[in-house]
């Protein structure tokens, strides 16, 4: 009997190791290293001193930190916001489609979705580029004269509205077809019902698909919100985090400071800081999805 009752953790104790592995102790020592003294040097012979909170104080009595820490947020508050809307959107969609066109548009979800990072952020370069892109060719062609050989990544604002269509259409099929597998578990019935008693459709999504799909849609927003906040590689690959800071968030601010600079003790301090700071945004979030 013993034995049966250990099986299970020994099936996922070398999962466990490996997150351990990967995940907890580069944390960990991001951790360690935000309180000592961790340049180039530091990096090479070793040796690092103890400085305490010398690091984070420098960090957040800079101006600069507070801009970045508060564009990451109009960052992450706007792509949630509408990977969250469009996701549902396209999930209702799929739950009225026929079955050939609900499998067509899964398989072209998918198919998004599982496109690497990289390349579609190269694919996206591309699209927008200034003198051969599709997307001014396209605009240009609709009337819009003012598009001809618009410069998208030299102007702040333009950048930072590439790179949310970017990440929105990376991450509403992971939504779409989380929330419509949530929407097949909602008995038929229901929607009869309402139907019957002179529900409209506005009222039958509010009074019964969000109710039963609250946990859900928790789920969804706070990995939503962790997905896009430490949002790095298009960003970085699309405009490093420019034009004159306009699409710097916190992940891209961190590693500036840590490959310009050198300063792997502060750039260290930027991660614990990001990471304290979507514990706290989600922590009452995860709590009310367990409690209800």
């Amino acid at each position: 009997m013993r034995s049966r009752s250990l099986w299970p953790y020994l099936l996922i104790a070398p999962t466990v190791a490996g997150g351990a592995l990967l995940l907890l102790y580069p944390m960990l020592k991001a951790a360690v290293i935000s309180f000592q003294h961790f340049r180039m040097g530091e990096l090479i012979r070793g040796g690092a001193t103890f400085v305490g909170l010398d690091n984070y104080r420098e960090l957040l009595s800079g101006e600069e930190f507070w801009r970045v820490l508060l564009r990451t947020g109009v960052w992450t508050a706007i792509n949630v916001v509408l990977i969250v809307v469009l996701s549902t959107v396209v999930a209702l969609m799929l739950a009225r489609l026929r079955r050939g066109m609900r499998v067509a548009l899964m398989s072209a979800l998918a198919l998004a979705w599982a496109t690497p990072v990289i390349a579609a952020t190269t694919v996206f370069q591309w699209l927008f580029q200034s003198e051969l892109g599709v997307v001014n060719w396209l605009l240009v062609t609709l009337g819009l004269d003012g598009f001809r050989g618009y410069a998208w990544f030299a102007d702040g604002t333009a950048t930072f509205a590439v790179l949310v269509i970017l990440v929105v259409w990376q991450s509403v099929p992971f939504g779409a077809l989380t929330l419509y597998a949530g929407l097949t578990t909602i008995p038929a019935e229901l929607y009869e019902s309402a139907r019957i008693d002179g529900g409209t459709g506005w009222q039958i999504f509010w009074r019964i698909t969000v109710p039963i799909m609250r946990q859900l849609f928790a789920l969804v927003t706070s990995l939503e919100v962790i997905w896009v906040a430490k949002c790095f590689p298009q960003i970085w690959v699309l405009s490093q985090g420019g034009p004159d800071g306009a699409t710097t968030t916190l992940p891209v601010h961190a590693f500036r400071i840590a490959r310009v600079l050198h300063r792997y003790d502060l750039g260290s301090a930027v991660a614990m800081v990001t990471v304290l700071v979507l514990a706290v945004a989600l922590i009452s979030n995860l709590r009310r999805m367990v409690r209800t």
